[in-house]
C-alpha cells in the first residue's frame, strides 16, 4: 500500500478512532474504522472501503455562532408561536449568489421585488393575517407579564383551536388573545389574574372575562383548581413582606386546605387574607390596604376571608 494512503488512514484514525466489531471482507481484519466526515466505513489495515453511506448516529446539535464551525445539521425547531410554525423559507438579505459573488444591478432589483412578494405571500389570507397579528400581541405580552415560553405556546395552541371553531370572526383580536393567555395561565398554574392580563393588553377586564367564558365553553377546556399557595410569593414580593410571614401564610393555607375552607373561594383573596393574618402573627406591620394594593383584592374581601381563616389559627 502507498505510504500516502497509510498516512491518510492513520490521520483519520487519530481524528476519529471509532472502531466496529465487523470483519473486513478483503483481509479479514476486525479493525474497522468509521469516518464521520465522509460517512465511510473502511478497514484499518488494508484500507478497503466497506460502505460509503454510513448514517451519523451522533447527537443532534445546532451551531449558534460562526466560531464553532459548520456544525448546523438541523434547522430551528417548530413552534406554535409562529404563524407558519417555523416551516416557511425566506429569501435572505445578502445580495450575493451561491459562490459569494455580488449580484448585478438588474438581478439585484429583481431579487428585491421577489423578496417583497415573498414576505407578503406568507400571510395572503385574512385568517393568516389575523393569526400573525394575534401571535405578535402574545409575544409583546410575554415580556410585559413575565411569562414563560410554555405559557405562550399553550396560549397559541388555544388561539389556533378558537380559529378552527370560527370563534375569532366578529370579535376583537386583543380580547381573544388576552382570554387565551389567561386560560393558558390557569392551565399551567401560573399566578396571573384577569386584571393583570387586561392591564397588560390595555383593554377592559369585562371584555377579557367575556371572551374567556366563550372559549372555555366552546372549546370545553378543563382547568385545574387554582392553588392559593402559588399566589403568596407574588403578593409577598410586591408588598415587601418578610420570608417569615410568607412561610407562616403558607402554613395557614395548607391547614385551611385540609379543612376545606378554601374551596370555592377566590385564590388571591384567600392568599391575601392568609398573608395579613401571618403578619399579625409574626408582628410585622402591614395594613390591609397595603396587602389589598399588592394582591388586587379589596379590603372587604380580605376581612371576609380572614374571618374564616382565624378559626383555624385559634383552633
Amino acid at each position: 500500500m502507498d505510504n500516502k494512503v497509510i498516512k491518510e488512514i492513520q490521520s483519520i484514525m487519530l481524528r476519529n478512532p471509532m472502531v466496529t466489531g465487523s470483519k473486513c471482507p478483503a483481509c479479514g481484519d476486525k479493525k474497522m474504522i468509521t469516518d464521520e466526515n465522509t460517512g465511510e466505513l473502511f478497514c484499518g489495515k488494508c484500507g478497503f472501503v466497506v460502505s460509503d453511506k454510513i448514517a451519523d448516529t451522533g447527537a443532534e446539535w445546532r451551531s449558534f455562532s460562526n466560531d464553532e464551525g459548520n456544525k448546523a445539521r438541523t434547522g430551528a425547531g417548530t413552534s406554535l408561536t409562529m404563524h407558519d410554525m417555523g416551516l416557511s423559507t425566506v429569501i435572505g438579505a445578502a445580495n450575493k449568489d451561491s459562490t459569494g459573488k455580488p449580484l448585478s444591478a438588474s438581478v439585484k432589483s429583481s431579487i428585491e421585488r421577489l423578496r417583497t412578494w415573498d414576505s407578503r405571500s406568507q400571510a395572503h389570507s385574512s385568517a393568516d393575517r389575523n393569526l400573525r397579528q394575534a401571535l405578535n400581541e402574545m409575544d409583546k405580552l410575554k415580556d410585559k407579564l413575565a411569562l414563560t415560553d410554555a405559557v405562550i405556546e399553550k396560549a397559541a395552541y388555544i388561539y389556533r383551536k378558537a380559529m378552527e371553531k370560527k370563534l375569532v370572526r366578529g370579535r376583537s383580536i386583543q380580547g381573544l388573545v388576552a382570554a387565551c393567555l389567561y386560560a393558558s395561565c390557569r392551565n399551567t398554574e401560573t399566578p396571573r389574574t384577569l386584571d393583570d392580563v387586561a392591564k397588560g393588553i390595555n383593554i377592559r377586564r369585562k371584555d377579557v372575562a367575556r371572551c374567556y367564558r366563550l372559549i372555555f365553553r366552546e372549546l370545553e377546556l378543563k382547568m385545574p383548581v387554582v392553588d392559593p399557595v402559588k399566589g403568596v410569593s407574588r403578593i409577598a414580593s410586591i408588598a415587601e413582606l418578610s420570608e417569615k410571614s410568607k412561610r407562616k401564610a403558607i402554613a395557614i393555607l395548607n391547614e385551611a386546605k385540609k379543612m376545606g375552607v378554601v374551596a370555592g373561594k377566590d385564590p388571591m383573596g384567600i392568599a391575601a387574607a392568609a398573608l395579613y393574618l401571618a403578619c399579625i402573627s409574626t408582628g410585622e406591620v402591614k395594613s390591609q390596604k397595603d396587602i389589598s394594593i399588592a394582591s388586587g383584592v379589596t379590603e372587604v374581601t380580605i376581612r371576609n376571608r380572614c374571618a374564616g381563616l382565624r378559626k383555624i389559627i385559634n383552633d
